[in-house]
């Protein structure tokens, strides 16, 4: 499997265009591009940006999610061109643009409810359609009618050649079936190679006929949660790493993230839910190995924020600056581009660990390929430690990835930690 070459060591940023600026327009969002270029974003996933439902419409904005128009822009965000614009810009600057695809559902009151066949949707007894879950503003489209997959891979077609999008994040792929991903994605690669597909799924099915570039790493974020909620240790983290590598293809990718909109809105923010762990937690996912980063809208400022899901929350002007929270984003960044070992998608370092004396609390990762070493010595506790341990064949000079400066990693390392800190050193 050959992924877009971005994305061995990109980053994805997920946009909330609604809550991004006080206008939650495409055109204002575009104004926000040469930030995220500098942040060091390689891949604007856009949340849905089609029309949405009126029927049954929650909050006084409704749902995202929620689509009536798979080939058309939401009015309160722009129009047509104001997208063409948005994706002009981004290319511009080097960035890729992906869509959010919601193949599973779409609004009660969509077009293609009256346009097209009522067997288009999965019906009651009554032939009302279906609600999926309990999301009630949508309806459950119907995977048994073939002509279904048509229109689903007709539309996302309609991005690609007349709007220029680089690839799709695909909501809920599991709830569709895979057969549907395979024969779309082999379409959809016919007419544009360097296609990128992410699944919010973690199936492993999903990669079987090599349908998605990458999905979801969703057990790992729990337990990221749960660890630094002290509801489990380090060790169940690192049992996690250790059978996770053999449940999917060398060359999957893996997305890594500390927070999304779902968390964000639903569970909290990555410092709510994070604490005093938030720091390390983001470090552990830019160097963990097979992970792609994701940075959500706000936490490239540090916006201690749950957006309201269904009604305007803007971030506010005056909040959007660059801060600490910037810098250290930057230079994490910078640490995934310019370190081969931390690519991913098979051509990266693979899992490699130090043993240690406080493996309940200390994870010592190294990632090596083609002369490229980062080493990774993270205290993922609450805990100060006394860690001792030995180097062995990666003992050596390396550079403190933070400071710039020389650091020597001895034979034998005994040193004190602080509660979740780390040193990233690089070779």
């Amino acid at each position: 499997m050959f992924h877009p070459e971005w994305s061995y060591q990109g980053v994805i940023y997920e946009m909330n265009v609604r809550q991004l600026t006080p206008e939650g327009t495409l055109r204002a969002a575009a104004s926000k591009l040469p930030f995220l270029k500098e942040l060091g974003v390689d891949a604007v996933w856009l949340m849905p940006i089609y029309p949405i439902g009126q029927e049954s419409r929650k909050g006084s904005l409704g749902s995202y999610y929620s689509i009536r128009d798979y080939c058309a822009v939401n009015p309160e965000m722009g129009t047509m061109s104001d997208f063409d614009f948005f994706v002009s810009e981004a290319h511009r600057l080097g960035l890729k643009v992906l869509l959010d695809w919601v193949a599973n559902h779409t609004s009660r009151d969509a077009r293609w409810q009256t346009e097209r066949p009522a067997s288009w949707y999965e019906r009651d007894a009554e032939g009302v359609a279906v609600v999926p879950w309990d999301w009630t503003d949508t309806a459950k489209l119907n995977y048994a009618n073939h002509e279904v997959w048509e229109g689903e891979a007709a539309a996302m077609e309609f991005w690609i050649r007349e709007h220029a999008v680089d690839g799709f994040r695909c909501d809920m792929a599991m709830l569709v079936p895979v057969e549907f991903w395979n024969e779309t994605s082999r379409r959809l690669r016919s007419l544009k190679p360097d296609l990128f597909l992410l699944a919010e799924a973690e199936e492993c099915n999903l990669f079987e006929q090599e349908a998605f570039d990458a999905c979801y790493a969703w057990e790992m974020h729990h337990l990221m949660n749960d660890v630094a909620a002290q509801r489990v240790r380090v060790t169940s983290l690192r049992d996690y790493l250790y059978a996770d590598r053999d449940r999917y293809p060398e060359w999957a990718l893996r997305l890594s993230f500390t927070t999304n909109h779902d968390e964000n809105s639903w569970n909290g923010t990555e410092f709510s839910r994070l604490g005093a762990a938030r720091a390390v937690m983001t470090v552990f996912a830019f160097v963990v190995p097979r992970g792609l980063p994701l940075i959500y809208t706000g936490q490239e400022i540090g916006y201690d924020h749950s957006f309201s899901f269904f009604d305007r929350d803007p971030i506010p002007a005056e909040r959007y600056h660059v801060n600490e929270h910037t810098l250290f984003l930057r230079w994490l960044t910078a640490l995934r581009h310019s370190n081969p070992a931390l690519a991913s998608g098979g051509r990266g370092g693979e899992l490699v660990e130090i043993r240690n004396n406080a493996e309940d609390c200390l994870l010592i990762l190294v990632r090596e390929v083609a002369g490229n070493r980062v080493i990774a010595v993270m205290n993922l506790s609450p805990y100060a430690i006394h860690a001792d341990y030995y180097t062995g064949i990666y003992a050596g000079m390396y550079t403190d990835a933070q400071t710039g400066c020389p650091y020597e990693f001895r034979g034998r390392v005994e040193e004190d930690m602080a509660p979740w800190s780390y040193r990233i050193l690089v070779r």
